[in-house]
């Protein structure tokens, strides 16, 4: 018929066990049939397999029967056709490998289909609404895949979002803070063009007046030539009147050659046996725990360098980066004298154990001795060619030692006016100098981070010390000489035993750099100053802290104990210098 011509039909074998109980004749469904097609299957329904097969061919396949060769040019159209119940029942059993399910299952089936209790109706196609819910399920699943995959990706998004948001406000604060301190120091540059504009007037007048001292000082030295050769013609003078005696004029002439030939004379170095009257000293410890800053001095303009005591007298001197030195008078702090005189900065000084004069070094490379009695400059030492960073006095009153950027140290005979010895060894710049006390050793920290002492008779070397990881700031003996106290620029400090060659002590108590540490008159004590602008103060033997002292608003350069262990002098960038008591 032209319903067979149309319409394209599969045929599905299945085949069945020898032990299979299934008798039932499977007959063909056609899809898409019309009423034609179901009442010629009800009619065929009587024939055997082969017959029904060979019918189907005939249908399906052109070139066979009374088909029209015309209609042979018809490509066939596949259509899918609906799933029988009881075989999606099967498959899904099969899908889901429900066996022995499976087996229950027909052999129910067919045991109530030859019963004749199933009809065609109960047994008819699966509806399409079955493949629909399972395919709109399958979509439902793809899309939660999908809902999920979203919502991670919107959550990391979040993330993003926070962090970015988080960036951005601490780059705004940062930004903030850098404007703030920008217009900081706009204000500091304004205020000091400001501060240096008020002083330039003060420097020209200086500059004058030392000019004007300068000329004045040439004409003195004319003048004391002419003196000078006034005197010698009249000692010819006299010379020639004693003539009577002639052995005695001889003698003066012979002494007066000899004083000519001679010339300055070096002083000789005390000898290495004297007593050191420390040893036989058993001070308690300085009860300085509780100490408060009991007086402040101001006085200098700039960063207040350096502080030392007289050695009998309550007085104390002090050097600045003003190019000044000035001593004051304790406990009230009137000014007694003020010294000028380097042309650079002024970074340590001494005093005589005498305490007749004064020893500084400056930033100009010169150590200069200063003379209580006459308020002058008794000499100047210029060997040193580049900045001078630590002076000291020996206990004889005799020799000066300094520390200089040349990377070398030198010992001043104060008789001959000369440099009695140069100190060479380190590979950076020498910070801090030292004699021993009651001896002839020196001792040097220096910027190579090492530690050394040196015999001042040869010059040369005796021992160094190594540990520390940064540039030394200070070294100073203990009052028996047997242990050495050093800081750092890391903000350590070592104590070494002379006599064993050894580290003693480690205090890292501080992140700041250490620019001072120095020991209590009992040796047992130190004090230690730092770029923070504190002063701790620990004890050695039972290496504890004993306290701390604050009130410095700047870098604490200097400290010195009193001899008596009553207060502790300290000097700091803040340009000021404090007592502590």
């Amino acid at each position: 018929s032209d319903v067979y011509k149309r319409q394209a039909f599969f045929l599905e074998k299945v085949e069945l066990d020898e032990d299979s109980d299934d008798g039932f004749e499977y007959d063909e469904v056609a899809v898409d049939s019309g009423d034609d097609e179901l009442e010629e299957l009800e009619e065929e329904m009587d024939e055997d397999l082969e017959s029904a097969l060979e019918s189907i061919k005939q249908k399906i396949k052109p070139g066979h029967g009374t088909q029209d060769p015309a209609d042979r040019k018809v490509m066939p159209v596949v259509a899918k056709r609906a799933e029988v119940l009881d075989d999606f029942m099967r498959n899904f059993m099969i899908k889901m490998k429900l066996n022995k399910t499976l087996e229950t299952f027909q052999a129910e089936w067919y045991e109530l289909t030859q019963k004749g209790i199933l009809t065609e109706e109960d047994v008819g196609v699966v509806p399409d609404i079955y493949l629909r819910n399972q395919q709109m399920d399958d979509n439902v699943k793809y899309l939660r895949d999908e809902l999920e995959k979203a919502r991670k990706i919107a959550e990391h998004a979040e993330s993003m979002f926070d962090n970015l948001r988080k960036e951005r406000d601490f780059h705004r604060m940062h930004h903030k803070r850098v404007v703030q301190e920008k217009n900081k120091l706009i204000k500091d540059l304004r205020r000091l063009r400001d501060h240096y504009k008020h002083f330039e007037p003060a420097l020209a007048e200086t500059k004058d007046k030392y000019d004007r001292l300068l000329r004045e000082k040439s004409m003195l030295k004319l003048d004391r030539d002419k003196l000078q050769s006034k005197v010698l013609g009249l000692e010819v003078t006299v010379q020639g009147l004693q003539s009577r005696d002639k052995d005695a004029k001889t003698s003066k002439v012979a002494t007066r050659k000899k004083k000519l030939t001679i010339g300055p004379v070096n002083t000789v170095l005390p000898p290495d046996s004297r007593p050191n009257p420390n040893l036989t000293r058993n001070d308690p410890a300085t009860d300085c725990g509780q100490w408060q800053p009991s007086k402040t001095f101001e006085g200098h303009q700039m960063s207040v360098t350096c502080v030392r005591l007289h050695p009998k007298k309550p007085i104390v001197a002090t050097v600045s980066d003003d190019r000044s030195w000035m001593l004051w008078a304790l406990p009230n702090g009137e000014l007694i004298l003020k010294g000028e005189g380097h042309s650079d900065w002024i970074s340590s000084c001494d005093m005589n154990p005498h305490g007749t004069q004064l020893c500084t070094g400056s930033g100009d490379s010169t150590v200069k001795l200063w003379d209580f009695a006459r308020t002058q400059c008794a000499a100047t030492f210029t060997d040193h060619t580049q900045a001078v960073w630590s002076t000291a006095f020996h206990d004889s009153g005799d020799f000066v030692v300094s520390g200089s950027m040349d990377h070398t140290a030198k010992m001043w005979d104060l008789g001959s006016m000369q440099c009695r010895c140069t100190f060479r060894g380190h590979v950076d710049s020498v910070n801090s100098v030292g004699f021993q006390p009651f001896s002839n050793n020196v001792c040097t920290a220096s910027g190579d981070k090492t530690v050394s002492i040196w015999d001042a008779r040869t010059g040369l070397c005796v021992q160094t010390f190594y540990g520390h990881t940064n540039a030394s700031n200070s070294v100073q003996f203990s009052p028996k000489g047997d242990m050495l106290l050093s800081s750092d620029a890391d903000g350590v400090v070592k104590v070494w035993d002379v006599r064993m060659v050894s580290e003693r002590l480690h205090y890292a108590g501080t992140n700041s750099a250490v620019n001072a540490a120095v020991f209590d008159p009992s040796g047992k004590v130190m004090a230690v100053g730092s770029d923070d602008g504190n002063i701790r103060l620990h004890n050695i033997e039972t290496d504890k802290p004993v306290g701390e002292l604050k009130g410095h608003a700047d870098s604490v350069l200097d400290l010195v104990f009193d001899p008596d262990s009553g207060f502790l002098m300290s000097a700091s960038a803040d340009s000021t210098f404090r007592m502590w008591s």
